[in-house]
């Protein structure tokens, strides 16, 4: 057995950088602001909005936030302590979700490999750490892992965790069809006790029930793994692409797997290789669904490299030094989080990804709220309108699923500069609020337009109206 202050003091190598990686990565506005927005009408309210209520274009039409909770949790957050808050969540869910892989990883081989094993993890997998709702997942379906685990080798003590942790995920992510896909999967192929593991199951699928949709959840769940507005226009649904130094140790991990399974000495369960399988299959066809399977793939990873390194338990001299270090690296981060950063990095890490989180146009907005009717806009603009300047209603914002594949359609078509002036007139829209990165083709058509006046622009956006002697 490892003494516990040489394994903080390796676990706190390991999550040191990622937890400053978390505090440094900007916000993204698309699943966040609108998000914030259903968590803020949520508390104000006492109930979930069941009707959108935040672009013009589909005012009214019923829609499920399945995210709700997720939604309360960053706007109580935000309203508590700022937008530092939120960061410190990230930072903390990341911290939870890796140290209980780092310890399942450890267990299996060794401390130093599980330190390396995650680090890699870490850095494959920072992409998807974008605060929303998804997010909130990661842990459950660690721990959900890790009692599985334990289960396979005999131990049933904390299974009622998982119904228990159903009942949150349900509210927080689509993803909570996860869970069960494990559960039953251990159940046909697992070593366990299955009467106890049965009963658990059970207690997991009745807990989807509680939620503010009961059992209109699944409906749900199916109309999103079927959207086609999801499927065409999202790129997370599309196959993951090996391009970028992420997703090149993404494949690169995924090639050397073989390999390493066919020369170690130690074997996966059946129920590892169902896992195995399953996950990397939902990997290969969705970029969504690929840190799901790295999770596994750097668990197994560690199994399976286990005998090649030496399990040698050191002489510990300093035990409290070990834990003293381990707690230094441990709040080090907290010099990357907003609020202490700007004080020796200056404007370097920015909070939001600027080119799409249009913070000065938007009060430019809030002082001529008259530039508001009937409004088009950038999606992922209109998604930072929600929460920024809730009056300010856009045709539509970044929810692909609330708007149908056609209104899609015509979004990318108008964008690209294609018969906009036929659609800006049958929609009878009045002002206009463009990306200049996204939407230079529809700029610079409207800028040699007599109908439609430049009314603002900095280096992110511009706003348009109607000219004065237009009707």
């Amino acid at each position: 057995m490892q003494p516990k202050a040489y394994n903080f003091l390796w676990l706190s190598l390991a999550l040191m950088p990622l937890i400053s990686l978390s505090f440094l990565l900007a916000i993204s506005p698309q699943d966040f602001w609108w998000l914030m927005q259903v968590g803020r009408e949520t508390l104000q309210s006492g109930s979930v909005p069941r009707v959108d209520t935040i672009s013009w274009s589909q005012a009214g039409q019923p829609i499920i936030y399945q995210q709700w909770l997720a939604g309360v949790i960053f706007y109580a957050l935000y309203q508590f302590g700022g937008i530092a808050a939120v960061f410190l969540l990230r930072g903390a869910v990341i911290a939870g979700a890796y140290t209980i892989l780092w310890r399942m990883s450890a267990k299996a081989s060794h401390p130093i490999l599980a330190t390396v094993l995650i680090f890699m993890l870490g850095l494959a997998t920072a992409n998807n750490w974008s605060i929303r709702s998804q997010l909130l997942a990661y842990p459950l379906f660690i721990i959900t892992l890790a009692l599985l685990e334990r289960w396979q080798a005999g131990e049933k003590k904390y299974l009622w965790l998982i119904p228990a942790g159903m009942v949150l995920w349900v509210n927080l992510h689509g993803s909570f069809i996860l869970l069960l896909i494990m559960l039953v999967s251990a159940l046909l192929f697992g070593v366990g006790e299955k009467k106890a593991l049965l009963q658990v199951t059970l207690a997991a699928l009745l807990a989807t029930l509680l939620n503010p949709y009961g059992y209109r959840i699944w409906n749900y769940l199916i109309f999103m793994l079927q959207s086609p507005s999801d499927h065409l226009f999202a790129f997370e649904w599309a196959p993951p692409q090996n391009s970028g130094w992420q997703m090149n140790l993404f494949f690169a991990w995924l090639i050397l797997f073989s390999p390493l399974v066919a020369f170690s000495k130690r074997k996966l369960t059946k129920l590892e290789w169902l896992w195995f399988l399953g996950f990397a299959w939902l990997a290969l066809s969705g970029l969504r669904y690929v840190i799901w399977f790295q999770f596994l793939l750097a668990f197994f990873s560690a199994k399976l490299l286990a005998d090649f390194i030496k399990n040698e338990t050191p002489q510990e001299k300093f035990p409290a030094l070990n834990r003293a270090f381990g707690v230094f690296l441990f709040m080090l981060p907290l010099i990357f989080l907003t609020g202490f950063r700007e004080k020796w990095m200056g404007t370097s890490a920015p909070i939001y990804e600027t080119a799409i989180t249009p913070l000065r146009a938007t009060g430019w907005l809030i002082q001529h709220p008259e530039q508001c009717a009937n409004l088009w806009a950038d999606y992922a603009f209109g998604g930072y309108l929600a929460f920024a300047l809730p009056t300010c209603k856009p045709w539509m914002d970044s929810r692909f699923n609330a708007y149908p594949p056609e209104q899609w359609a015509e979004y990318v078509r108008v964008t690209n500069a294609d018969s906009w002036q036929e659609f800006f007139a049958e929609q009878k829209i009045q002002n206009l609020f463009l990306s200049s990165a996204a939407q230079p083709k529809l700029i610079q058509a409207l800028s040699t337009s007599d109908v439609w006046c430049q009314k603002y622009q900095d280096a992110y956006a511009v706003i348009f109206s109607l000219c004065e002697s237009q009707p």
